[in-house]
């Protein structure tokens, strides 16, 4: 039996996405761009996916800009915000704990086109002081780069009043949504954010589909180029089946967002409370109080990261860490490192992330997987009680 506990890399098709995806994928299948008959079903199945997205979100459907990936939405917003405006300034602010999509993407812009761009800091709970940001702002600051919640540590930061700083200051926000969209309510209509990215896959969608919620009025500069599609913003024929897939997911993941977010929150601390067991030097990593309630990152002293998996992957149960891969090497997590771990524990945390289809036996078989591993690799008095954990 295979235990799916890594959710916050990706999530699996639910049943109305692929419901959705199907009639797009057989019978039409016309080119959304096209004027005849099979082109114009296309074009229809498209904008009432629009429709029904900017619905979920409080916003207007021609806000939302069709993508192929989280990662091409941040890009756009990013590159295409930080260009259109650098006649005002060219000073940008972005969280030192960001997804690499953004990390990335602020380090060209400094790098190869000459921006000044500012990497903030967090404190080790993984939290931003919004103070300390609206102490960088300067007067040539144009673009900020928050994510609503971290993709390693689940951390969620204070966004509405990051927003309201931003809005004071007369410097746009942008946001990474593509862990948070699914798992914690949000209104654009409320002044959120500027803009915000967004991943179907991540939300039990189809991989391949993303978009891009940006602010009426707000000019940005497209990153690609080819076409007149979506507005003359992200050009390239649209994939039909997916954003069809993506609204049917979207609004299947809301209907019942405020009872499965507490039943998986309670999962997440009954694993914890057996790993705390298990290991009674294993430590949380990231604010508890103010997280995801799908996302557990424990810190395995004396356990690197890459054995803890490969060894938690032969037990079946499937997990992830902070790690970056490298050719011979292991990179430690550089939102553990920007929290102020040190190398040896951000280098031995491993990440839990649960989702819609897992089950209290499912925690429970990972929890006594665990506690066989550590008393395989640590067999010492700590780890050598063997008692199952089903009723943890």
């Amino acid at each position: 039996m295979t235990i799916y506990l890594d959710y916050n890399a990706t999530t699996p098709l639910c049943a109305p996405a692929r419901d959705a995806m199907l009639p797009y994928l057989e019978q039409h299948y016309g080119n959304p761009s096209s004027i005849h008959a099979a082109g114009r079903e296309a074009r229809a199945a498209i904008d009432d996916a629009r429709d029904r997205l900017s619905a979920i979100i409080g916003a207007k459907p021609h806000e939302l800009i069709f993508t192929a990936t989280g990662t091409e939405a941040n890009n756009l917003a990013i590159l295409g915000l930080a260009r259109a405006h650098a006649a005002r300034g060219r000073h940008l602010i972005c969280a030192g704990t960001e997804h690499h999509a953004v990390l990335h993407a602020f380090q060209h812009l400094q790098r190869d086109e000459a921006f000044d761009v500012t990497f903030l800091g967090v404190d080790e709970a993984g939290l931003i002081d919004p103070q300390q940001l609206a102490a960088m702002i300067r007067p040539d600051t144009t673009l900020v780069s928050i994510m609503t919640a971290n993709n390693e540590t689940g951390v969620v930061q204070p966004l509405r009043e990051i927003a309201g700083i931003c809005r004071t200051r007369g410097v746009l926000l942008h946001s990474d949504m593509v862990q948070s969209f699914g798992k914690l309510p949000i209104d654009f209509s409320e002044g959120v954010a500027d803009a915000a990215s967004f991943a179907a896959h991540k939300f039990y969608g189809p991989k391949g589909a993303g978009f891009l919620y940006l602010r009426a009025g707000l000019p940005i500069q497209p990153i690609l180029f080819g076409g007149a599609h979506e507005n003359d913003r992200r050009p390239g024929t649209e994939n039909v089946p997916a954003i069809a897939g993506m609204a049917a997911a979207a609004e299947w993941v809301h209907a019942d967002l405020d009872a499965e977010q507490p039943r998986e929150a309670a999962l997440r601390d009954q694993l914890w409370r057996a790993i705390a067991i298990a290991c009674p030097t294993a430590r949380q990593n990231g604010e508890v109080d103010q997280r995801l309630a799908n996302t557990l990152n424990v810190s395995f002293p004396g356990v690197s990261s890459e054995t803890m998996l490969m060894a938690l992957d032969l037990e079946g149960v499937c997990a992830s860490s902070g790690s970056a891969c490298m050719v011979g090497s292991v990179m430690a997590s550089h939102v553990l490192l920007a929290m102020g771990h040190a190398a040896e524990s951000a280098a031995s945390a491993v990440r839990f992330s649960l989702g819609r289809q897992t089950t209290p036996e499912e925690i429970a078989a990972a929890a006594d997987a665990i506690q066989r591993i550590l008393a395989r690799l640590s067999p010492t008095p700590e780890h050598s009680d063997r008692r199952p954990y089903a009723a943890v």
